[in-house]
This record gives C-alpha cells, sequence and structure tokens, in this order.
C-alpha cells in the first residue's frame, strides 16, 4: 500500500521508486501483486506517467488511512512521546522555508534523533494532505477551513522602500498614493498579483498597484527593492535586518498587512505524536527568535 500511494503522489513508477530508494522494476512488481490480490486495476500505464482509475482512487484513500494508522500505531507503541521517530514530510514557500524553517528543523532533527525530516519548498500554495505531506509552514492568515491551522508567531508584511528610491520619487503618505509610485508586484503562494490589502486597526484598504519589476519569488523582490526599484509589500521575516540597517525605510507604518505564521495540516494527523512534537518545537523556535529580534 505504501509503494502504491507513493506512485499516485508521484503520478509514476520511477518517480515513486527514486522516493523510495528501490528501483522501478521492484515498484512494478509491487502494485502488480496488489493489483492481483485486490482483483482489479488500479492504476493506467502509458510511457510516461500513470493514472489512477476509479478502483485505484478508493484503494489510495483507504491506503492513506491505513498508512497513517499504522504510523500512529507505532509511535504511540514503540516511541515515548518525547521520542518521535519515522519521516515527517514537511513543506514550505522558497524564501521563508529556507530562511526559517530549515534551520529550525535542523535543530528538530538533533532533539530528536530518529526523526527523518524532508523539506520542500514551492513558489506554490501546497495540498498538503493531496500531495502527501504531513504539514505546511506558511505566512499568511488565508487557511482553507478543512486544514488544522496551528499559529507559530505573529507576524506581519510592511511596506518598504530603500532611501534612494525615496529621494528621488517622494514618500506615500496615504495608500491611495501607492498606485503612483513604482511598485515591486509578486505573486507568491497566498497573495493575488499586484493586489495588496492593508489594515490600519478595523480599515481595511485594497490598492491595485504596478511597477516595473514583478516576480514569484520574494527574494528577489526583496533585493530589488534594495537596490532601489521601488516599494515592496513584504513580510518582517524578509526585511526585518534591512529595516534595522537602514538599507529599507518602512512606510505608512500605521497600514500593514497581516501574515502570522502557521503550522497547517490535514484533519486526519490531529493525533499524530510526530506532527505535534515538531508543531511545539517550531513554535518555542520562533518565539524564541521573535523575542531575540526585539518584535
Amino acid at each position: 500500500m505504501q509503494v502504491f500511494a507513493t506512485v499516485v503522489r508521484r503520478a509514476g513508477f520511477a518517480a515513486a521508486a527514486r522516493e523510495l530508494g528501490a528501483s522501478p522494476a521492484y515498484v512494478s512488481k509491487r502494485i502488480r501483486l496488489l493489483e492481483q490480490q485486490l482483483g482489479v486495476p488500479l492504476l493506467h500505464r502509458t510511457t510516461r506517467r500513470v493514472a489512477v482509475t476509479d478502483h485505484g482512487e478508493r484503494v489510495f484513500v483507504w491506503a492513506q488511512r491505513v498508512l497513517d494508522d499504522m504510523d500512529q500505531l507505532l509511535q504511540e507503541v514503540e516511541v515515548a512521546r518525547s521520542a518521535p521517530r519515522g519521516l515527517l514530510r514537511v513543506s514550505s514557500s522558497f524564501g521563508f522555508g529556507r530562511n526559517a524553517v530549515a534551520p529550525a528543523l535542523s535543530q528538530l532533527v538533533l532533539h530528536h534523533p530518529a526523526l527523518q525530516v524532508r523539506l520542500e519548498v514551492f513558489d506554490r500554495l501546497v495540498d498538503v494532505a493531496g500531495e502527501g505531506f504531513d504539514l505546511d509552514v506558511r505566512v499568511g492568515d488565508e487557511i482553507a477551513p478543512h486544514l488544522i491551522a496551528q499559529r507559530l508567531c505573529d507576524n506581519h508584511r510592511v511596506l518598504c522602500a530603500a532611501p534612494g528610491y525615496l529621494g528621488r520619487r517622494g514618500t506615500p503618505r496615504t495608500p491611495a498614493e501607492l498606485p503612483a509610485h513604482d511598485c515591486l508586484a509578486i505573486k507568491e503562494r497566498d497573495h493575488p498579483f499586484g493586489v495588496w490589502r492593508l489594515c490600519s486597526g478595523q480599515e481595511e484598504r485594497v490598492v491595485k498597484v504596478t511597477g516595473p519589476l514583478s516576480a514569484n519569488n520574494g527574494e528577489m523582490v526583496t533585493q530589488w527593492a534594495v537596490d532601489g526599484h521601488g516599494i515592496a509589500l513584504r513580510s518582517l521575516w524578509d526585511v526585518g535586518e534591512h529595516l534595522r540597517a537602514g538599507r529599507l525605510v518602512q512606510l505608512l507604518p500605521e497600514w500593514h498587512q497581516p501574515a502570522n505564521v502557521w503550522a497547517v495540516y490535514p484533519t486526519r494527523l490531529q493525533l499524530s505524536p510526530k506532527v505535534r512534537v515538531c508543531v511545539e518545537f517550531l513554535r518555542r523556535h520562533f518565539a524564541g527568535r521573535t523575542e531575540a529580534r526585539g518584535g
């Protein structure tokens, strides 16, 4: 069942074999055995990828459930809650994953050596359950209601620009002035492209912005802002050091965009010891970083 579930998630025998550390022939044989045992075809095979049959869709749902239940059973019986073990599949965004999540997971495995962590980063919002992840660590408050979300720490996005840009173009005094400026738009996971939603107390403004540069990666946009190309709306996690060093200046400080840090996981994993331990560790880790930064 684990081999079958991996083939479905990876949409291919070769990709599944690489993840499992096995040969494609082994994977193909295990799928044939499962189909023989069940008496139904589970996959449509082509030269490039595989497609799941109707029977395969049902088997995949049950396989995920059985594998998760078995994983939790083994942890409950064999491992104390303070020492989780097994593979933990984590996803996050490019910039935050590299700069914040990866260092935290590095410390996590030092404290829990029986735990194996696989981190994958994306420039899009991940379907946590559908893509086979145990946990998604994300920045932003728009979370689907069918997922469990644990807040790891408070955070928000701020408007900022380099002193050189402000010297050339002036400083906006209200959100309504932003469309007249060069703004560095970003399409990153939960952002609509070129639309900035700003809050000040109970008031909310939606501003459509444009500019000479745009990207789907936040680190590039931050660097463009430092280089003086325009105004950026970036998380304090990303620009805090630049603000403190004076490379960027915060604009309209009474206006911001909520962007808290969350651990998001499927409801079927709400009792998973390894997920629980990871979430608690991340909460302590990020709390310590926030206190060290004085915010």
